[in-house]
């Protein structure tokens, strides 16, 4: 595709400032051209930590430093591979390049009228990225934030999201391994190409890497200034723009040509708390403007020349394939072009979406299945045999719980939670279009480079001529780390010879979303001294998620059984001090695939251990804030969140018709309080206000995050409240949002952040105030009625 193409047809909604002092002196809202370009494989299907040069295409050697690599970020001696070690020198940054655009690194451009180009390699999805992560190199590097611009970043192993992998294996070996852990964990996810956006892990793993790009840069910009003074480089230092020493200034466009010779220093000079302008500050959205006067570019918002449409149907879940269809019937509604026929699902291509929806409609599809339909029936028996079939494994095991449960005066209980759908605004969507030199596909994703990987192995074509540009993205929460609707376009545009845009139906978005699995537990505690937990045990049975979603992912051989999974539990151990503890997980095999969902297991996990807490604080005598508090002796920064939203929510316990109910919890690096009030109407529920603390370290931009905690707020009322997902001989009923039972407008209540100031590592921000909600309004309901409810969604009338 060319260049010109490429600015038609696949522009980025980002925004460029432009203001007082800045170029064009007035504020601008810029598209830029979407550059994610997949021009080289991932490193093992090269050589295993292999070079990745762009000049001669893949798997083509070059050698010598020429004009076009020095741009791209070929040369080592040009200093545009910098040594860190998280940042392997095999890898070179590979970001387009504009006119006048200089390339200091895999996260930095700067053009010589002295814009800044930021490239971020996590997904927008309303979260923030697109600004927080800039904020971060941008205050580092001195920038006037008014000329700063975003584009997503290109697939490559510089950019893979090793936290992630490095948190499990600080999470699952001693201390005495984190080192050597931690590195081969950074290995495994740069050689595997992990870049994935989830896990609230795009400011925890990219912090630092975006502060040395920006203090790499700006000690560049700064030796090229001191080359022109003729003075030693670390007497400059840079602000709004500039390169400055005293009253001497200089812009960074005029030096960036020059700057990007050098070779950064080793150590880099990172910037004192102190002498950082733009974190911790509300900045202007960079995302914000295109959003509100809609040009932004979603995945459904792409034309190419030419273009055709297609809507497709799955079939029941036990193994469908097609088996029978009314052709005649379909090809009768105007503009329908094609029938596409694939194992598991039919596609009608017209040439309008709404001929290929209608034209899928009346084609009434029949599926046959090759295995038994699941039904609720047999996901609640596979869930209760999981539970009573000794097959559970422990993942934490501390003292002798068995011991001490084995005494008179165990307090026991269980809870489940069903299977809940995503539906984010955005349905599933991509567009593919083949061409001379492959496969491009436009798609909302939140992991590139397994789109990338899935789409070559569906349609036979090597990763080098598969080309992913991914647009913003209409609400992800999980769901789009699958690459479903891009292994779908792929096929169906190689079907028909066209490109083809398709966008799922809601009714199919929500019928095959990858639901947040259903769960089963059970809990048992007793009490020590003085009201402390002496003994606990939790055995939760649920779906082996992760190995099924991983297995998705890279396309494995389908199978039933995955073992038991840590990540089922995660969460699940709670943060009082208790002396003996058991956390152990059973997997249940239900035949309906189950994915990550906002906040993974944390949803059920704080919603069976914050309402057993308080269930076991009635038996001790105490109040559920006291009881808790006491627990809490090694857990300052939750003792903290408590406190606080006790006090700014008045906590006084409720009254009858009226109850308050408190729930903590710690997942992502972060921790939260909540305070609920509840009001019982007849045989309703009603929340009218929320009240909640977080602390999640270092703060980039607090509104970003308290709008993250606001949104997760409603995210747990819908995990609270909202309809599960039903099934019928393999089919889910609800076909829209009215068949989930969303809070509304009208039900919203008045919500409370505080967010607690610290300088502390940084903890995710996004998923973090989902957990809490059902248990403390479960807790509120009993504090009001008296009525314990230890089933999701939460019905009076099931007590």
């Amino acid at each position: 595709m060319t260049r010109k193409e490429m600015g038609s047809y696949a522009k980025a909604p980002l925004r460029r400032h432009g203001g007082k002092g800045a170029p064009g002196g007035r504020w601008t809202f810029v598209q830029m051209t979407i550059r994610v370009v997949s021009y080289h494989p991932p490193a093992y299907h090269v050589a295993m930590h292999g070079r990745m040069d762009r000049e001669k295409g893949p798997g083509k050697g070059g050698r010598g430093v020429t004009r076009r690599r020095l741009l791209i970020g070929g040369g080592a001696a040009a200093g545009l591979v910098l040594g860190w070690a998280v940042w392997p020198r095999r890898y070179a940054p590979n970001l387009a390049v504009g006119p006048g655009e200089q390339v200091f690194n895999a996260f930095l451009k700067i053009s010589t009228d002295g814009r800044v180009v930021v490239a971020v390699p996590q997904a927008e999805m309303g979260q923030g990225v697109y600004t927080s992560m800039p904020q971060i190199l941008a205050d580092e590097l001195g920038a006037d934030w008014r000329t700063v611009g975003v584009e997503p970043a290109p697939i490559n192993p510089v950019y893979a999201n090793s936290f992630l992998f490095e948190e499990q294996a600080r999470e699952r070996l001693p201390a005495w391994l984190h080192g050597p852990g931690e590195w081969a964990a950074r290995e495994v996810a740069i050689r595997m190409n992990f870049t994935v956006t989830g896990g609230s892990s795009s400011i925890r793993g990219f912090e630092t890497r975006l502060r040395e790009a920006g203090a790499a840069a700006r000690s560049l910009l700064c030796m090229a200034a001191a080359e022109r003074w003729g003075i030693d480089w670390k007497a400059c230092d840079t602000e709004a723009g500039f390169v400055v020493r005293g009253g001497d200034r200089l812009k960074f466009g005029e030096l960036a040509q020059v700057a990007v010779r050098f070779v950064p220093p080793d150590p880099l000079p990172l910037r004192n708390r102190d002498e950082r302008t733009l974190v911790g500050r509300p900045v202007p959205r960079l995302d914000l403007p295109s959003k509100v006067d809609g040009t932004a570019q979603m995945g459904a918002d792409i034309r190419l020349p030419g273009m055709v449409y297609a809507s497709i149907a799955h079939g029941p879940y036990g193994g469908a394939r097609p088996a029978k269809m009314a052709t005649a019937a379909a090809d009768e509604t105007p503009g329908v072009m094609a029938v596409v026929t694939n194992p598991g699902w039919v596609a009608v291509v017209g040439t309008n979406w709404w001929a290929a929806d209608h034209g899928l409609q009346a084609l009434a599809v029949e599926f046959e299945t090759s295995a038994p339909r699941p039904s609720d029936a047999t996901v609640r028996k596979a869930l209760a045999a999981a539970l009573d079939g000794g097959g559970a494994k422990r993942f934490v095991d501390r003292g002798d719980p068995d011991a001490l449960l084995g005494r008179q005066g165990v307090v026991a209980a269980s809870y489940s939670v069903p299977m809940i759908a995503h539906a984010p605004l955005e349905t599933l969507t991509a567009t593919a279009r083949f061409g001379d030199a492959g496969l491009e596909v436009w798609v909302p994703t939140q992991a590139a480079p397994m789109a990338r990987a899935a789409v070559a192995k569906a349609v036979g074509l090597d990763e080098d001529r598969v080309t992913i540009y991914p647009t913003l993205v209409g609400g992800g929460f999980g769901r789009k780390t699958e690459v479903d609707a891009a292994v779908e376009a792929a096929i169906i545009a190689s079907k028909v010879k066209k490109p083809v845009q398709l966008v799922w139906p809601r009714r199919e978005d929500i019928q095959h979303s990858r639901f947040r699995p259903p769960a089963l537990a059970r809990l048992k505690a007793s009490l020590g001294p003085a009201a402390s937990i002496a003994a606990w045990s939790a055995t939760i049975a649920s779906p082996s998620t992760n190995g099924e979603t991983m297995a998705r992912l890279t396309r494995a051989e389908a199978k039933d059984s995955h073992g038991p999974d840590r990540g089922s539990i995660e969460g699940a151990v709670p943060p009082y001090a208790i002396g003996a503890l058991a956390v152990a997980h059973a997997e249940a095999v239900t035949g309906v695939p189950t994915g990550a969902w906002r906040s993974v297991a944390n949803s059920y996990t704080a919603f069976f251990t914050e309402s057993f807490v308080d269930e076991l604080a009635l038996v001790a005598g105490l109040d559920p804030l006291s009881f808790r508090m006491q627990g809490l002796s090694r857990q300052p920064r939750l003792a903290r969140c408590l406190q606080m939203a006790a006090s700014i929510g008045a906590w006084q316990g409720g009254e009858p018709g009226t109850g308050q109910g408190l729930a903590v919890h710690s997942c992502f690096g972060s921790h939260v309080a909540m305070l609920v009030e509840a009001r019982i109407e007849g045989d309703q529920v009603k929340v009218p206000n929320v009240t909640a603390v977080v602390d999640i370290g270092r703060v980039v931009h607090p509104d970003i995050v308290r709008q993250q905690v606001e949104g997760g707020i409603l995210w747990g009322l819908a995990n609270a409240f909202g309809n599960g997902i039903s099934i019928v001989d393999g089919v889910v009923t609800a076909q829209n949002f009215d068949g989930l039972g969303l809070p509304d407008l009208s039900t919203t209540p008045e919500i409370r952040v505080e967010i607690i100031p610290s300088e502390l590592a940084p903890g995710g921000a996004g998923e973090i105030a989902v957990p809490p909600v059902a248990p403390a309004v479960a807790n509120a309901i009993f504090a009001a009625s008296g009525k314990r409810l230890r089933h999701l969604p939460l019905r009076l009338t099931d007590a």
